[in-house]
């Protein structure tokens, strides 16, 4: 290999400009410095048809930088190519390393900094790990979110730990939770070769996401905290807690996390930052939740005339599809055209395959002959939601809508339907969240079902609507005989007792499923055995349990989870058909 050619100009004449320039824009030719020869940058552009003919040995590459900073560029960078011709026959022969004197000690100097430069940098970018100090009702409202902060390190004040040894008795939710964070504390401390002054790895337990720290206070931490107020309440030990860390750590960022909203005030109004516990929202804008149904653009067909497919099969017509609007689309997903003067269409995505996809149009059960148990459909919304509440290979259906959209109605008179006219199932258990709205009357008497009978007032409501219809021509005999036969068929049961328990070829309606906790949503759905269909209703504006929001309540996460699922749909109700008291109430109050 031939040696590269001496610098045609002393690399001292370069300006500081230069040197900071290359360290920045080169960092991987830093540790080629150390090398007898230096490497050159890249060619400037203005040279790239020239270096594209004959790259340019190194030390011509940075004479012709330096050139090309100074003050005549044109005329530096003539000689170089010249001098470069004459010169290459005579370095051919040479047989010791030539080494510019001036560029080495520059060299040594560029080195050490741009190496901390970047070191520098990447702390910046990424940060050092933040200290979380976790309130209670946060490992009380999710017990693994210990496990939910990846780099960054827990804190947890001996105030908490007292709090939770508080909750841990009983059979509430709320008491699971708190063993449950017990026992991961217990293996967390357990841990081989952990020393609580220094930290405990999180990822001991098997949860490699949390690579932090938890730590413990292990001594008493002083507080500067206005002295108006208590210092025997736990809020105020809390904020105590994260004043001293954060003076005790002033590089590290210390934050607050808590559901409780006024302590999260009072720590911003004491100068702390605090912050809501955010992991367990599956939305951050209720907004954004999969709506099921997708219009098409108006120049769909006229975009896919000339390579859509279509084929008949029983009383379904086929189309395979594709363009740019396949992307949006999902498994069991709607989609509808509905223009002026063009014929609609409703159809149900059946199969996707690269950029193309399937559709199935659709029953139509706004007809009086596709009744379901005297029932049709008044809207768009509603003939969807009947198609997947009728289908048999759907196993696993949810359906959103504000109050009035007939949610309950149809999916009772399905349930009815397939019960007794198909014997798809053997009978309809229906359960619902028992959040009251006001104030609780008290103990109910009787069974599990009497005791449940005042929570279903919306089952007995659509019961009577549905057995109205369907024996008025009996009389009052016969209508007391159909009554009879629905109730036979229809078991309400509690929630609190659905544990261990398996349901096979039953049709479940879990009835405002918005109540639910994600854990508590996993647990009813996965009571399913062979031959069960669960409906999940809900409205999401009305939501009664505490801590939950649009964002993290069991049925936006349900409805996430399944998006595009096979044997799973959804479809959010849009229109309210109870009355037009109940729609003009929903819009304005």
């Amino acid at each position: 290999m031939p040696l590269p050619p001496a610098p045609s100009k002393r690399a001292a004449l370069l300006s500081p400009e230069a040197y900071s320039l290359k360290a920045a824009e080169e960092p991987f030719e830093l540790e080629a410095a150390a090398s007898p020869v230096a490497p050159a940058p890249a060619a400037q552009p203005a040279r790239l048809a020239e270096a594209a003919a004959m790259t340019p040995p190194p030390a011509a590459k940075t004479a012709g930088r330096a050139g090309g900073r100074g003050r005549k560029p044109a005329a530096a960078a003539t000689p170089v190519v010249a001098e470069r011709a004459e010169t290459a026959p005579v370095l051919q022969k040479a047989t010791t390393p030539v080494v510019p004197a001036p560029r080495s000690p520059q060299a040594a100097q560029v080195t050490p900094s741009a190496g901390s430069r970047r070191r520098t940098a990447g702390k910046a970018g990424n940060g050092p790990a933040r200290l979380f100090v976790l309130d209670t009702n946060v490992l009380l409202h999710d017990p693994m979110s210990l496990f939910r902060f990846e780099e960054h390190d827990i804190f947890l004040p001996m105030i908490v730990l007292e709090e939770l040894d508080g909750h841990k008795k009983g059979m509430t939710e709320v008491a699971r939770n708190g063993r449950q964070t017990s026992r991961t504390l217990d293996a967390l401390v357990a841990q081989q070769g952990g020393d609580m002054t220094k930290g405990l790895k999180l990822s001991a337990t098997g949860h490699h996401g949390a690579r932090g720290l938890l730590f413990f206070q292990t001594e008493p931490l002083e507080s500067n905290l206005p002295s108006s107020l208590p210092q025997g309440k736990a809020d105020n030990q809390i904020l105590g807690v994260v004043h001293s860390l954060r003076q005790r750590h002033p590089e590290r960022e210390v934050i607050l996390v808590s559901k409780d909203i006024n302590m999260r005030v009072k720590a911003r109004a004491l100068g702390l930052a605090a912050e809501d516990y955010q992991n367990d929202k599956t939305l951050d804008d209720g907004e954004l939740l999969y709506a099921g149904a997708l219009a098409l653009p108006q120049d769909f067909w006229t975009r896919q005339s000339k390579t859509i497919e279509s084929w008949q099969s029983g009383s379904h017509t086929f189309y395979r599809v594709s363009g740019p609007a396949v992307g949006q689309f999902y498994i069991n997903q709607f989609v509808y055209f509905e223009a002026p003067g063009e014929p609609s269409l409703y159809a149900r995505v059946t199969e996707i395959r690269d950029k193309t996809a399937v559709l199935k149009t659709l029953k139509d059960y706004t007809h009086l002959k596709n009744a379901v148990w005297g029932v049709t459909s008044r809207n768009r919304e509603q003939n969807f939601a009947l198609n997947l509440l009728m289908d048999p290979e759907i196993d696993f259906v949810t359906l959103a809508g504000t109050a009035g959209t007939g949610k309950t109605l149809m999916a009772l008179a399905s349930g009815l339907t397939q019960v007794l006219d198909d014997r798809r199932y053997t009978e309809i258990i229906m359960t619902r969240a028992t959040v009251s709205v006001g104030e609780d009357i008290g103990f109910l008497p009787g069974t599990e079902e009497e005791k449940m009978g005042p929570w279903m007032g919306a089952l007995d409501d659509n019961l009577e609507f549905l057995a109205k219809g369907d024996g008025g021509n009996a009389g009052e005999w016969g209508r007391a005989a159909t009554n009879e036969l629905i109730r036979s068929r229809i078991k309400v049961k509690s929630m609190n007792f659905m544990r261990g328990r398996t349901f096979m070829n039953k049709y479940v309606i879990i009835d405002e499923a918005q109540n639910l906790t994600p854990k508590q949503m996993k647990t009813l759905i996965t009571r399913a055995g062979p031959g069960t269909k669960i409906i999940c209703m809900g409205n999401l504006a009305q939501i009664d349990t505490p801590y939950l929001t649009e964002g993290s309540s069991g049925l936006t996460f349900a409805v996430d989870r399944f998006k595009g699922w096979p044997h799973g749909g959804h479809i959010t109700l849009a229109r309210g058909e109870r009355s037009r008291l109940a729609d003009f109430a929903s819009e304005v109050l």
